[in-house]
């Protein structure tokens, strides 16, 4: 019975990468032209340079997906659709997507273009993976937050890709404003700063809880080398190694350790990893490892830090001005190392090494004390840790190139031409040349002919058969012979190189379409209490969202609105019901049966996607709370159904991990109990712990009350405040503000 074997696929962020990725056994890569990539501040590759990265990966049988995983704004959707274009003629295997205005608009312009759905678009419910299938979606990439049990109980006919080693992010992905309500740089546009990574105190009643660390959102990377079998006994389809950021020689090194295993699961061979191997992948890279959400592994943050711990080697024993004295007992130290002071939290790259006598050496052996220059200014003893591993580089370096095997068919007739092929199983190619004449003094023999086929090393190929047919007493030039060796692998490089993954049909699309218009003004509000909900009423908010059921039930009469969670892997049935949806798979659950609106969290910047989800009962849509007033006024010059926030605090995360579990244990937390997360510059952020899901805050109040007619000239007619702790009157006050604007 045939096994379908489960894809490879690694990370990619240059050449350097892509010749690593692809010599070590991965059987896809991805990677981002300098456009639309969640990655930007990767290296990343120029249109040429896709152009031959997809040819150089095709001549190797290796796919490329390309990322094309940003937030489009209004005014990029031509570009983006022409770079679609552009990637699709030029034979890309896949692009992977989390805008889902842009996903249908690709599958309308380019069919036959397979698109995966980024794990940006919070993919982690049955019917949101439905709802992506509808617009054309191959195969999708699953929120990291999921277990091993929840994707295989997953049916769907779309492919299955998850993360199984690397950096993991805090927040579910696509979920994250932090760094751009923070700093301007956002994460759904490939430029996050890693607000997670800082250090931050846990406040409660306004005082500091004792955390044993300071960065409590600071994950460990992810390592399931350990729990392999049971990924590749389950239903998945792709394996995917985190990393474009990350070195060629880390990319290189954890592909062949993956794809070492993976052969060896398939070969019905033990899978092992073992110690030498386990301590180069922390040398590398690593923040500690855990298995992840994927096998509920319940410590998937290093709260002390967030940087590279690579390995203990030894410890400090002594320090002067001039050197610092370290103990190797755990490992060797190189000269060109780079080491860190565990806590003192400082690192250095080894430029001179000195063993007991002060004598230079570019090694020192484990159980011996070497001297490093003290330029780091270190005082105390420390631990000292092994970051950068010069031999382990240098050996990583030197790259078994990946070989082809070819066969050749050589046929050498007198008074016939020269005739030979050149196949790799696939492809075939059948050259003739000169006539062959009857040799008058030496004849070219079998040996020759076959040395001279062979002379494959600078090539992609390797010889694994010859045919010769011959006559006896030939002649030929033996350049005639070379050179048909030359053309015959020319030509099927090229062959390979210019593979035809898809035929290109490119269809017109109505990008600009437009929607109906309405000048009717409303004046929305989402409250998290009772009080809140009240004043709301008396003061005749038009729409009101709740975050209770309970509450939404009591008074969903009042034209409430019960908003439904940001994850939900269970959903009620609800018929006739006034919803705010946060998520496409609430979209795809209930666009039928009820009565919609879109939150911001489903992170709307352009028409295409306000029109996919009008089209599925979406009757409002709030616009993303990242758009600035040019890309705001973009949207709504077309479509004026669309809700923008006014005032309030944004929620910057949703997390399935819990800080306060991980600093405090599981008594901490309840329904009315708010924690904050206190920053350097003391700015003070709500944490929110609902039905075990966190949920963080933003610092600050936004309030756009005094320009509401900005907005409203630029077609806006829907105005919500985001409430969380504002009292009864408060609320009177805003309202009333807002009400005195003369929209006429």
């Amino acid at each position: 019975m045939y096994m379908k074997k489960v894809e490879l696929l690694s990370p990619v962020g240059n050449k350097e990468m892509l010749i690593q990725a692809l010599h070590n056994g991965a059987d896809a890569v991805y990677l981002s032209g300098i456009k639309y990539g969640a990655r930007k501040f990767a290296a990343n590759f120029t249109d040429n340079e896709l152009v031959e990265a997809i040819k150089y990966a095709h001549l190797y049988d290796i796919k490329v997906y390309v990322t094309i995983n940003t937030l489009i704004y209004e005014a990029e959707i031509e570009d983006f659709i022409d770079y679609v274009k552009f990637l699709y003629q030029n034979q890309v295997d896949a692009v992977i997507v989390q805008d889902i205005g842009m996903i249908k608009l690709i599958h309308e312009v380019c069919p036959n273009l397979e698109i995966h759905a980024s794990t940006q678009a919070h993919n982690h419910n049955k019917y949101g993976i439905d709802f992506l299938e509808k617009l054309g979606v191959k195969r999708v990439v699953m929120a990291r937050e999921m277990s091993l049990n929840e994707i295989n109980n997953i049916e769907t006919p779309l492919e299955k890709e998850v993360f199984v080693y690397g950096a993991l992010c805090v927040c579910y992905s696509g979920c994250c404003l932090f760094s751009s309500l923070n700093g301007g740089r956002s994460g759904n546009r490939g430029e996050c700063v890693g607000s997670c990574r800082l250090p931050y105190q846990l406040i409660k009643d306004g005082e500091v809880l004792n955390t044993n660390g300071d960065y409590p959102l600071s994950m460990k990377e992810q390592n399931t080398l350990n729990n392999l079998k049971e990924l590749l006994d389950s239903n998945i389809d792709s394996l995917k190694i985190e990393g474009r950021m990350k070195s060629p020689y880390y990319v290189g090194y954890i592909t062949r350790i993956y794809r070492t295993l993976i052969d060896k699961y398939y070969n019905n061979e033990e899978m092992i990893i073992t110690n030498e191997e386990l301590n180069n992948l922390k040398k590398l890279y690593n923040r500690e490892f855990t298995n992840g959400f994927l096998f509920k592994d319940n410590h998937v943050a290093n709260i002390k830090t967030p940087n590279h711990q690579g390995v203990e080697i030894g410890k400090v024993i002594k320090t002067t001005n001039k050197y610092i004295y370290i103990k190797l007992d755990k490992d060797v130290l190189n000269q060109e190392d780079a080491i860190r002071f565990k806590n003192a939290n400082l690192g250095m790259v080894v430029n001179r090494l000195c063993d007991e006598k002060e004598l230079l050496k570019n090694k020192i052996d484990k159980n011996n004390i070497c001297l490093v220059d003290n330029k780091v200014n270190l005082k105390e003893n420390d631990i000292v840790l092994k970051t950068t591993d010069k031999k382990l580089i240098d050996e990583l370096s030197v790259i078994n190139q990946k070989k082809i095997g070819v066969s050749f068919d050589v046929e050498l007739l007198v008074g016939n031409k020269f005739r030979a092929s050149i196949s790799d199983g696939v492809n075939s190619i059948t050259l003739n040349g000169d006539v062959i004449d009857s040799a008058i003094n030496k004849e070219v023999t079998y040996e020759e002919i076959e040395k001279l086929f062979n002379r494959l090393n600078d090539t992609p190929f390797v010889l694994k058969t010859i045919n010769i047919n011959k006559d006896n007493n030939i002649f030929i030039n033996l350049k005639s012979i070379n050179e048909m060796r030359r053309n015959l692998v020319s030509k099927l490089i090229e062959v390979r190189e210019n593979k035809k993954v898809h035929e290109v049909i490119i269809n017109d699309s109505n990008i600009n379409e437009i929607n109906n218009k309405t000048n009717d003004f409303k004046l929305t509000a989402l409250v998290r209490n009772e009080e809140q909900l009240l004043a709301c009423v008396d003061n005749k908010v038009d729409r009101i969202y709740v975050t209770d059921y309970d509450l939404y039930k009591k008074y969903k009469n009042n034209n409430i609105y019960y908003r439904l969670k940001r994850v939900n892997m269970n959903y009620q049935e609800l018929e006739r019901e006034n919803l705010l949806v946060t998520e496409i798979g609430g979209v795809n659950k209930y666009f039928n049966k009820n009565n919609l609106v879109g939150d911001y969290f489903l992170n709307i910047t352009n028409t295409s996607s306000v029109n996919l989800l009008k089209n599925y009962g979406v009757n409002n849509v709030t616009l993303s709370v990242e758009l600035s007033d040019e890309n705001i006024e973009a949207i709504a010059s077309k479509c004026s159904e669309c809700e923008l926030i006014v005032y309030g605090r944004l929620e910057l995360m949703v997390m399935k991990y819990c800080p306060l579990k991980e600093v405090n244990g599981c008594n901490h937390c309840g329904k009315d109990m708010i924690y904050y997360l206190k920053d350097s510059n003391d700015k003070m952020y709500p944490v929110i712990n609902n039905d075990c899901m966190t949920h963080i805050l933003h610092y600050k109040i936004i309030d756009k009350t005094n320009e509401l007619m900005k907005y409203k000239n630029m077609g806006i007619c829907s105005f919500r405040l985001e409430l969380f702790d504002e009292t009864k009157e408060n609320i009177e006050k805003i309202v009333k503000n807002i009400r005195n604007v003369n929209f006429k």
